[in-house]
């Protein structure tokens, strides 16, 4: 099979497949529910190994002893998702499975054994968002009017995996386009929330954010434009990084809107997260953004993985992001304010702060409903002639996209030019004041970073308006990196984030912080509905 079809398409096709590749590679049993390859556990027994929430770094060790093998790493997670995505509980977080991901992952195998293995990524399986390009298999954007879409080149990011000896299992389910924070699409329905099924997961990276919390790979990326890797992240009980503009490529990314685009990891650990940053951070002459990055990557984020790395640090609190208006907020400021105790208690100094100039930054949009018609333009014309559009307008002539989205999208057409003053008042000013301000109050207090809820509240009920908050804003208006990690739950069921923020590429500090308050609390929970 050469050619990647939805996986609503190939299903059966895929099952007789695998079932070939089961009386082929070694060793196999039958194709179930529960893993069809029995990985072994301890040397010398037939135990088998436990994916469920296993870090990279539990794998690349039980490969390394000869108690598994990427096939049956890769089996593995097949299995969880045939069980729990489109069967079960249907959560509806994959688009497209990779039919090969099991010979790559033989391939992979073959060359541990023969030439010892690439880093730490190799024979791992990884999730991405369908936004990311991949020359193996279709790019969506979770458009019906994309879903036979397959770009000539991967994205860089995605080349930067394959290097390293990940194995791209899966494209994930997004909001049509990155629009929205509830993910739904006209290609993938509805994503649902693993820890309750009747929320949402987040958006737009929600699929992401519901399969990786859901243990369908090891670890995936999302892309973040103004929270759309952090929400999902918070609300599934991950680690999601927001990384500097300009530290990884956007090259090969369907932009939503370039000036705050990125593309980063969201990960059940803050250690599976570093990897994929390390991984994906660099200069992509495609990217100019990433220049800036030159001199500013250090040689291994891994290195900042320090549980004592809140000792000494100076966070601030900012107050003002901590809304207690409703029932809901009440109770994620109550989770967070318990963080900023377990801050304090691991050996930070906590400094209450209030951000210049908040009011004024809070009042700028984002620039997604100004960038993305010429950006969606240019990305559909790189298609060259197999674009199955030429631009915007032919999609909405087409009505292949979800209708919901009709009204953003003709808004998004009717912008003829970005040489307004508004615009540039937003890309100008927007980024200065944004930038200043929090420089300022950092230099101020002397800062490590900066502290506040990730959403002010948690996933919402499907068919209810989805609230986030503006939190989120802050990292995308300045380009400074932010990473949300686990700080607990609200209503024993709903996940809850606290944003780490800080100086322009200084995730190495935002790394270890994160870590060092994960290793102290340890609030990440898988979800029941998956074991």
């Amino acid at each position: 099979m050469s050619k990647i079809q939805p996986i609503r398409a190939y299903r059966k096709m895929i099952v007789m497949w695998l079932t070939v590749m089961m009386l082929v590679v070694a060793p196999f049993s039958t194709y179930g529910v529960t893993s069809s390859v029995q990985a072994a556990g301890a040397p010398g027994t037939n135990e088998p190994f436990v994916i469920t929430e296993a870090t990279i770094a539990d794998m690349q060790t039980a490969m390394k002893e000869g108690r598994l093998t990427s096939v049956q790493l890769v089996q593995q997670y097949l299995d969880r998702i045939a069980k729990y995505d489109h069967q079960g509980i249907k959560l509806n977080s994959i688009l497209t499975l990779n039919p090969k991901a099991l010979e790559i992952a033989a391939q992979l195998d073959k060359e541990r054994a023969t030439t010892g293995v690439r880093g730490p990524l190799h024979g791992i399986p990884i999730i991405v968002k369908d936004n990311f390009d991949t020359a193996d298999m279709p790019t969506t954007a979770g458009c019906v009017c994309l879903q036979n879409s397959i770009p000539d080149q991967d994205a860089d990011q995605i080349a930067m995996l394959k290097a390293a000896g990940a194995i791209i299992l899966a494209k994930s389910n997004l909001h049509e386009f990155a629009f929205g924070i509830t993910t739904s699409s006209s290609l993938g329905g509805q994503t649902l929330n693993p820890y309750a099924l009747d929320h949402y997961p987040g958006g737009s990276s929600g699929g992401t954010g519901a399969a990786i919390a859901a243990n369908f790979a090891a670890a995936g990326l999302g892309t973040d434009t103004g929270g759309s890797i952090r929400i999902p992240s918070a609300f599934n009980s991950l680690v999601g990084i927001r990384p500097t503009v300009g530290l990884s490529s956007r090259d090969g990314i369907i932009p939503l809107a370039l000036t705050q685009d990125v593309g980063g990891p969201i990960a059940r650990t803050v250690e599976d997260a570093a990897i994929l940053l390390q991984t994906t951070a660099g200069y992509d002459p495609d990217d100019m953004a990433t220049a800036y990055s030159v001199g500013h990557i250090p040689d291994n984020y891994t290195d900042y993985l320090q549980v004592d790395g809140l000792k000494g640090a100076r966070i601030g609190i900012a107050t003002e992001l901590f809304n207690n208006t409703t029932a809901t907020e009440k109770s994620v400021t109550q989770v967070v304010y318990t963080a900023v105790d377990d801050i304090q208690r691991l050996g930070a100094t906590a400094v209450p702060i209030q951000i210049p100039n908040l009011p004024q930054i809070m009042k700028y949009p984002s620039l997604s409903g100004y960038e993305f018609k010429f950006q969606i333009n240019d990305y559909l014309n790189s298609l060259g002639e197999d674009a199955p559009y030429h631009n915007l307008n032919d999609i909405l002539a087409s009505n292949q996209f979800d209708p919901k989205q009709a009204e953003s999208m003709k808004k998004r057409d009717a912008v003829t030019t970005l040489d307004t003053p508004e615009y540039k008042d937003i890309v100008l000013n927007r980024t200065k004041v944004t930038r200043e301000s929090l420089l300022k109050v950092m230099a101020d207090y002397d800062l490590d970073a900066i502290v506040y809820p990730t959403t002010t509240q948690p996933a919402a009920t499907i068919g209810e308006e989805q609230i986030s908050g503006d939190n989120n804003r802050l990292s995308p208006f300045s380009g400074f990196p932010a990473i949300t990690v686990p700080a607990g739950f609200v209503n024993n069921k709903l996940p809850v984030g606290i944003e780490f923020l800080g100086r322009p590429f200084d995730e190495s500090t935002l790394i270890k912080l994160a870590y060092s308050y994960e290793q102290g609390t340890h609030h990440r929970q898988a979800p029941t509905l998956t074991p």
